[in-house]
C-alpha cells in the first residue's frame, strides 16, 4: 500500500502563481466566508451535475469535530513527510494543538472530479481534476452554467485557517468508477535554506502518492481504505460526486451549532431556486446540513417569510403575468421578469438576510442568470407603506448569458456594468432601468407613484399615510394575495350615546383604563337580579376595549391584521363588525364596492384560548381575556374596522 506524504512546489524556471496570488483572487467580497462557500461550491455542483439525468443533484454540509477514532489516523497520515517549518506550513500546529474541527461540502447525483490527474495530459474536454486541483483560471465549459473562470475554489482554501483540503472524489473512467484522494495546502510563499542552499517555494502543497516524479492522488482501493481510516463519507457502488473537507474552518466566530443553522438558512436564501418543485418535476437539488450528526433543517422557501414572496414572483416570471424586457438600441431581448406585491407582517431579519442588506422590509428584485443560481437581490425604491412589501425575480436571456456573466466579479454576485465594453455594458445598464421601471409602475395608482405625498389616490395603503385619514387610531392590514391589502382604521369619531364609547386614542396606552365603548351605539342592558337588588345595582353596557393597533400575523401561508380587544363587562355578548372602505383625507367611508373591486372581509374571531370561530358573529364571554378579529382587507383599499358587540339576555 502507498504510503502518502506531502509534496511542495518550487518554482520552476518559467514561472508560477504564489499562493498569495491564487488565494486574493476573490479579492475583498462584501459576503462572509461562509456564505460564499455556500454560494460558490453549490455552483461547483450544479454545473457538475450528470447530464442528461433528470435526478436531483445532492448537496450537503457537514461539521463535525474528529472523534478518537480517527484523530490518529488524521495525525499520523497528513504529518507524513509534512514540512518542518511552521510559518510555512500551519497545518502541522492545527493537527497537533487539540480537537480536530473540519466542514465537508459533499455533492452526489455529479459527475466526480474525472479526466487526467497530471494538467500536461488534460489536453481533451475531460479535465475537472485538474481545473480544481492543478490549475488557476480555466474557462468554463459548461454551456449556461454558474461559474466562470473557477475562481470559487479558492473560498475552501479561504476557509480553511491552515489553507488545507482534501478532495475525495468518484469518477467514471474508461475502466469503470474511480475513487479518487488528494491533499492540497495553499498558504504563502517563502524561501527554504539548505545544505544545497536556498530556494523559493510557491506556498502550494498537495498530499498523496508520491512514487512518481508528480504527486498524484491516491485512487481506487487505496483511496477508500485511506478515506475510511479518516472517517470521510464512503460512495455507493455506482455513486458519483465529490467531497471537499476543509480543516479546521473559520467558523466567523459562531460555535458549530450556530453556524450550521447560519450555513442552512444561507442555502436558502442563496439557493432557493434549486429547492423549488416545477409541476410535478422535483427540486433540482436537495440539502442538508449536519453538525455532530445532529440534522439542521434547511428551510422551505414556499414556506419561509419573506422568500414565499420571492418564490411567487418566480410563478410570475415563468407565467402569463411575466413580462419581457428588452433593449431598444440594439434591439436584444434582455430576460423575463415577475414582480408581486404585498401586505405583509414587519420582516424579523436574520443573520442570513442581514448579509444581503435586507433588514425590515422587502423592496427587492433577484437576479439571476438562466442557470437559476441567485446572483444578488437588487434593493427597488421602497414601497410608501412599512407593512407593504414587493419581491421581484429577473432571469437573464439565454442568449445574453455571456454577457452577465462577464458583468460579474469573482464571487458571483453583483453585475457591474461598467466593467465591458459597449454594447454589452448598455445591455446590462438598461436591465436595471427596464427594472426600475416596472417598479415605478408597480407603486404607482392611475399613473402616479406613491412615494408618501398628500397627492396619492384613494388605495395608498399605508402606516406612513395616518396624516391622510385624520384622527385615525389604529393603522394596519393583511392579505394573503398577491396586490396589497390595506390600512385599517378604527372610527374616530366616539358613540354619541356614552363618554367613553370611543375606541383607543392613539398613543393611550392599552391597559384597562383606555377608553373603551360599544362602537355599534346599540346599548343592551344586561339581565340583572330582581327586586330590590336589581333597583340598586348600575346597569352596565357592554362595550369594546381596544388592545393596542392592529398587527399584521401570519395564519398558516397567509398573512392577516389582527385586532386584539377585550370585553371588560362581564357576561355573554355577541360580537360582531363593521367593514368600510375610506376616502383618504375626507373621512367619507364606502360600504358598497365599485363594480369588480372587492370589499375586506372577515376571517373569523379568536377566542381567549387561540381557537377560531368561522362566522359573521359570535357569542363571546366578557372578562379579562384578550380575543382577536381577523381580518382580510380589500385589495389596493383603505378599509375602517369597528367591532360592535351587544348584550345576550340570560334566561
Amino acid at each position: 500500500m502507498t504510503v502518502p506524504g506531502w509534496f511542495s512546489q518550487s518554482y520552476p524556471p518559467e514561472g508560477a502563481s504564489a499562493a498569495e496570488g491564487i488565494r486574493n483572487q476573490l479579492g475583498r467580497p462584501e459576503l462572509d466566508l461562509l456564505t460564499i462557500l455556500v454560494r460558490e461550491s453549490a455552483q461547483n455542483s450544479w454545473d457538475a451535475r450528470l447530464l442528461p439525468s433528470s435526478a436531483p443533484v445532492d448537496y450537503s454540509i457537514d461539521m463535525w469535530t474528529v472523534g478518537p477514532a480517527h484523530s490518529a489516523a488524521w495525525r499520523e497520515l497528513l504529518l507524513q513527510g509534512a514540512p518542518a517549518n511552521g510559518e510555512n506550513f500551519p497545518l502541522r500546529k492545527h493537527l497537533r494543538q487539540g480537537p480536530i474541527q473540519v466542514l465537508a461540502v459533499s455533492d452526489r447525483g455529479t459527475r466526480g472530479l474525472g479526466g487526467p490527474t497530471r494538467a500536461d495530459a488534460a489536453v481533451g474536454p475531460e479535465r475537472d481534476f485538474v481545473s480544481f486541483v492543478r490549475n488557476i483560471g480555466e474557462p468554463r465549459d459548461t454551456a449556461l452554467g454558474g461559474g466562470t473562470y473557477g475562481f470559487g475554489k479558492g473560498i475552501f482554501y479561504m476557509l480553511s485557517k491552515p489553507g488545507t483540503v482534501l478532495v475525495h472524489s468518484r469518477c467514471r473512467t474508461a475502466q469503470g468508477f474511480e475513487t479518487r484522494l488528494i491533499g492540497c495546502t495553499l498558504w504563502k510563499s517563502h524561501v527554504v535554506t539548505d545544505a544545497q542552499g536556498s530556494r523559493r517555494y510557491t506556498g502550494r502543497h498537495w498530499w498523496g502518492d508520491k512514487s512518481g516524479e508528480v504527486v498524484e492522488p491516491l485512487v481506487g482501493w487505496e483511496a477508500e481504505q485511506v478515506a475510511q481510516r479518516l472517517g470521510l463519507k464512503h460512495f455507493g457502488a455506482e455513486e458519483t460526486g465529490t467531497t471537499v473537507v476543509v480543516v479546521e474552518p473559520h467558523l466567523d466566530e459562531l460555535d458549530p451549532q450556530a453556524a450550521a443553522k447560519y450555513l442552512a438558512e444561507t442555502i436558502t436564501w442563496h439557493l432557493w431556486p434549486k429547492m423549488i418543485s416545477h409541476g410535478e418535476a422535483p427540486p433540482a437539488m436537495r440539502f442538508s446540513v449536519r453538525c455532530n450528526g445532529v440534522p439542521h433543517l434547511v428551510p422551505d422557501p414556499r414556506e419561509t417569510r419573506p422568500l414565499n414572496l420571492f418564490v411567487a414572483a418566480y410563478e410570475t416570471m415563468t407565467g402569463t403575468d411575466g413580462s419581457d424586457l428588452a433593449c431598444h438600441k440594439p434591439k436584444r431581448e434582455l430576460g423575463r421578469l415577475g414582480l408581486v406585491k404585498r401586505i405583509m407582517p414587519p420582516l424579523e431579519a436574520s443573520r442570513a438576510s442581514q448579509m444581503l442588506g435586507i433588514e425590515d422590509l422587502i423592496h427587492h428584485v433577484c437576479l439571476m442568470r438562466p442557470a437559476e443560481l441567485v446572483v444578488t437581490y437588487f434593493a427597488g425604491p421602497k414601497p410608501p407603506s412599512a407593512n407593504q412589501g414587493y419581491a421581484g425575480v429577473f432571469r437573464a436571456h439565454e442568449s445574453m448569458d455571456e454577457v452577465f456573466a462577464k458583468a460579474e466579479p469573482p464571487t458571483h454576485d453583483a453585475w457591474h456594468p461598467q466593467s465591458l465594453e459597449r454594447p454589452e455594458s448598455t445591455f446590462v445598464q438598461t436591465t436595471f432601468r427596464r427594472i426600475g421601471e416596472a417598479l415605478v409602475g408597480l407603486l404607482s395608482l392611475d399613473g402616479i407613484a406613491r412615494s408618501g405625498s398628500s397627492t396619492v389616490a384613494l388605495g395608498a395603503a399605508s402606516s406612513l399615510f395616518s396624516g391622510l385619514v385624520g384622527g385615525a387610531w389604529g393603522i394596519g392590514g393583511g392579505t394573503a394575495y398577491s396586490k396589497p391589502g390595506s390600512t385599517l382604521r378604527r372610527p374616530s369619531k366616539p358613540d354619541s350615546g356614552s363618554k367613553d364609547a370611543g375606541p383607543l386614542a392613539a398613543g393611550h396606552s392599552a391597559g384597562g383604563q383606555a377608553p373603551g365603548g360599544n362602537a355599534a351605539g346599540d346599548p343592551t342592558a344586561y339581565a340583572g337580579p330582581t327586586g330590590n337588588a336589581a333597583a340598586a345595582a348600575p346597569r352596565r353596557r357592554p362595550r369594546v376595549q381596544y388592545v393596542g393597533e392592529p398587527y399584521y400575523d401570519d395564519r398558516g401561508s397567509d398573512s392577516v391584521l389582527v385586532q386584539e380587544f377585550r370585553l371588560p363587562v362581564s357576561g355573554p355578548q355577541r360580537v360582531r363588525i363593521d367593514l368600510a372602505v375610506t376616502l383618504p383625507g375626507t373621512g367619507g367611508r364606502e360600504t358598497d364596492p365599485p363594480l369588480g373591486a372587492g370589499m375586506p372581509t372577515l376571517i373569523g374571531w379568536e377566542d381567549g384560548g387561540g381557537d377560531l370561530i368561522a362566522s359573521e358573529t359570535c357569542v363571546m364571554e366578557g372578562g379579562e381575556s384578550v380575543l382577536r378579529a381577523l381580518v382580510n382587507p380589500a385589495p389596493d383599499t383603505m378599509t375602517e374596522i369597528t367591532v360592535k358587540v351587544e348584550a345576550v339576555q340570560v334566561p
